[in-house]
């Protein structure tokens, strides 16, 4: 079995980026929610530099978006590369 690479990209992008849309809309209402994974997403992604208003959460968005679908198409390129290697050796 293999997974669909494209469909394991898309997946990381909407939720990382998903995930980092919630967290930066939510942090600009209260505060102190999510201040600690703000400050390492801040810390990981160039030109983004913590919570300032509406337009750093699209950043952080859009970084996390790109992030999370590297990260889905690495992982299914890597697990079709094990799993197809062993099954072909068991054929």
């Amino acid at each position: 079995m293999s997974l669909n690479i494209k469909a394991l990209t898309i997946v990381g992008a909407v939720m990382l980026g998903g995930c980092c849309f919630l967290v930066g809309l939510t942090n600009l209402i209260w505060e102190s929610y999510g201040a600690g994974f703000l400050d390492v997403v801040a810390s990981l992604y160039p030109g983004y530099h913590g919570p300032t208003g509406f337009g750093s959460v699209i950043v952080v968005t859009l970084y996390g978006a790109v992030d999370g679908a590297v990260c889905g198409a690495i992982v299914g390129w890597v697990y079709n590369a094990v799993a197809g290697g062993g099954s072909r050796a068991a054929a």
